[in-house]
């Protein structure tokens, strides 16, 4: 095989520029990261500081929520540097959101909301990974038949 034949390394991202469609599902997984970062250190602080009906259970919540966060975050840096490895876990985080968004809607009241912008974020973001042009600009290649 001649070196122009052979193909680029998994971290060496496709030349040309990012697609608007991988940046804006970047940044959708970054703004669901922060969300859960912000919530888990609200619940960590309430846990320690507030009245909980358990501070244990408040603090676990946080620090879980906390660790939780670091994957789309993750993620969405993986994205926007068009590193093929991070549309795994980015697709990962958007199919685990769907049930946690029909909880949401099911409880009722205030969380009917939420539930719903987690829905459709958590929709779009699929979307926006499996469109073509960010598995193309990502490297990912379609299989021949």
């Amino acid at each position: 095989m001649s070196s122009e034949q052979k193909q680029a390394p998994d971290d060496t991202p496709p030349a040309g520029p990012r697609p608007a469609r991988l940046t804006a599902a970047a940044a959708l997984a970054a703004v669901e990261g922060v969300v859960l970062a912000a919530f888990g250190a609200y619940l960590l602080v309430m846990g320690l500081v507030g009245d909980p009906d358990s501070p244990q259970q408040a603090e676990m919540g946080g620090l879980t929520l906390l660790v939780l966060a670091a994957l789309p975050l993750v993620a969405a840096r993986g994205l926007l540097l068009r590193r093929r490895w991070s549309r795994g876990p980015a697709l990962i985080v958007q199919i685990m959101a769907v049930p946690v968004a029909w909880t949401l809607i099911s409880t009722g009241g205030a969380m009917v909301a939420a539930g719903i912008t987690l829905a459709a974020v958590a929709v779009a973001v699929l979307v926006l990974l499996v469109n073509p042009t960010a598995t193309e600009a990502l490297g990912i290649a379609p299989r021949d038949a």
